[in-house]
């Protein structure tokens, strides 16, 4: 971080910045879906998580969408120290 940039905690994050999640990227790769859903992971905390997933559901977007691995975010974060409670989330709306 640059030295004349203040470190900004526990920022609140309002709905709108949730729903920019959805607005794919260039260079987001072959599958849009899964590439949101894991920039929205490594972005969020788990709380906005939990709000940007009903949004992404409602977007027609698939929460079972697959990377370049063939994994899906559910079972690629099932290996990340911290990823037990965007996987809770991911389960509680039909992950797989």
């Amino acid at each position: 971080m640059r030295k004349d940039k203040a470190k900004v905690l526990d920022e609140q994050w309002d709905d709108a910045r949730v729903a920019s999640f959805l607005d794919p990227r260039p260079g987001d790769g072959d599958n849009a879906d899964f590439q949101l859903l894991r920039r929205a992971y490594q972005s969020m905390r788990d709380s906005d998580f939990a709000r940007f997933v009903p949004l992404f559901q409602d977007a027609g977007r698939d929460l079972n969408a697959t990377g370049p691995e063939g994994k899906t975010l559910l079972e690629e974060i099932a290996e990340h120290r911290y990823g037990t409670p965007y996987g809770d989330i991911l389960k509680q709306h039909g992950a797989s």
